[in-house]
């Protein structure tokens, strides 16, 4: 069921639920957690459709074992699929499903929000490692 902004911000006092009687927002939001995730639906959102060594490149940091773990999660919770060439030598091409493709309005907002906050995200981040 979906609901437009003014419906969402009359029904939020009296709480949002799905037909289960669950929060509509946690299970995104467990699909994405982790360091990697959203970093590689945001790369996804750019490219349209990459390779493991495309991904890998725009992710510092990130080790073969944890891309491969999060690609497959994503490729499990429907986000992404993964398609396999039977060429030699092997080609194996990611890409966003509908469900995927239907977050981009959500990525949008997000990264208004970011735009907006930024100064601020800076100096936490800044400050935080002044701490360590």
């Amino acid at each position: 069921m979906e609901m437009s902004y003014e419906e969402f911000l009359s029904g939020l006092s009296r709480g949002i639920v799905t037909e289960r009687g669950s929060c509509p927002v946690t299970p995104l939001l467990v699909m994405l957690q982790g360091r990697w995730k959203s970093r590689i639906m945001y790369e996804m959102c750019s490219r349209g459709t990459a390779r493991f060594g495309q991904i890998k490149k725009e992710l510092p940091g990130i080790t073969n074992a944890m891309l491969v773990k999060a690609l497959r999660e994503l490729e499990e919770d429907g986000l992404i699929k993964r398609v396999q060439y039977e060429e030699k030598p092997s080609r194996v091409e990611y890409s966003l499903t509908p469900a995927g493709r239907d977050l981009l309005p959500v990525f949008y907002e997000i990264m208004n929000w970011g735009m907006r906050h930024e100064a601020a995200l800076n100096s936490r981040e800044e400050a935080e490692r002044d701490v360590r």
